[in-house]
């Protein structure tokens, strides 16, 4: 195979794009892991009481994240985010106008990674005040196993955990459709009933988090590596769907409400397809 190198007079700006999406990957994949090994080795050492200090912490703070979060409008503001955006682009096309007073479950396409939990939405679209928005990737872990350039299957007819959570509270429904979230990486061939996809499925259900074995481009070169390609994302956000709240839904209010979801969705995808790379003649596929 022959490798292509990325030239040296590629413009500083772009440079900093591909510094700005390396520090994210490098983040997503590894960070977590260094942070630990940092704890425990302050904990072995004469530096213990931070390492204290810090289990206090969090302890303390434990209930944050499905309340919430914490937002940070400094960290939000840093220039570094806006290089991230424009490496591929990312644009997000709004075409409907959300009510503040409402709280809105948007259902997002294609596929998640890492799982959410139920107590974290809940807290959101259950705020009496309204304005919250819970994005949730309804395809979840096991549909990231089938993403790769192309693909336009979405895991989402039996799920409806979501839908059921959405009548409870009276939140409403945003179908949300990425077009491109795909075509960023490359993925080892894995079918239904393979070694390496039984493997992967096990992992998952132990571990929560989908193992994808993606590849894309490196930093210096565009042949091999775990840098995702340089290919615009146009995520569009649809129009909300109505829901009347229903403390104690039946399964046929679910199974109502999650038809009309899933038009929504279908709706969305055909009528922009076509404004973003893709064919008259490729739809949708649920299962």
């Amino acid at each position: 195979m022959k490798i292509e190198f990325a030239p040296l007079n590629i413009p500083l700006r772009r440079r900093l794009q591909t510094a700005a999406v390396l520090q994210w990957t490098f983040s997503f994949l590894a960070l977590a892991q260094c942070c630990l090994a940092v704890f425990i080795l302050l904990a072995l050492s004469d530096w213990w009481t931070v390492a204290l200090l810090y289990a206090c912490w969090l302890w303390l703070d434990w209930d944050t994240p499905t309340c919430g979060g914490r937002r940070s409008g400094w960290v939000r503001s840093w220039t570094i985010w806006d290089y991230f955006r424009d490496y591929f682009p990312i644009r997000l096309i709004k075409t409907a106008d959300l009510d503040p007073k409402k709280n809105y479950i948007f259902g997002f396409h294609p596929h998640g990674l890492v799982s959410s939990s139920k107590s974290s939405l809940s807290y959101l679209v259950s705020r009496p005040e309204g304005g919250n928005v819970a994005v949730l990737a309804v395809g979840g872990a096991p549909e990231a196993l089938d993403a790769r350039p192309g693909a336009l299957t979405l895991q989402v007819q039996n799920r409806k955990g979501f839908i059921k959570l959405a009548l409870k509270h009276g939140a409403q429904l945003v179908p949300v459709f990425s077009f491109g979230e795909n075509e960023l990486f490359d993925q080892m061939e894995n079918p239904a009933g393979s070694p390496l996809r039984t493997l992967q499925n096990r992992l998952q259900s132990i571990m929560g988090v989908a193992m994808p074995l993606f590849h894309a481009r490196g930093v210096f070169q565009y042949n091999f590596g775990l840098m995702p390609y340089r290919t615009s994302i146009h995520t569009v956000v649809g129009k909300p769907i109505s829901v009347t709240q229903t403390p104690s839904p039946s399964s046929e209010d679910i199974n109502t409400l999650h038809d009309v979801y899933l038009q929504g969705l279908s709706d969305l995808f055909e009528q922009h397809k076509c404004a973003y790379g893709l064919r008259d003649d490729q739809h949708l596929t649920f299962k």
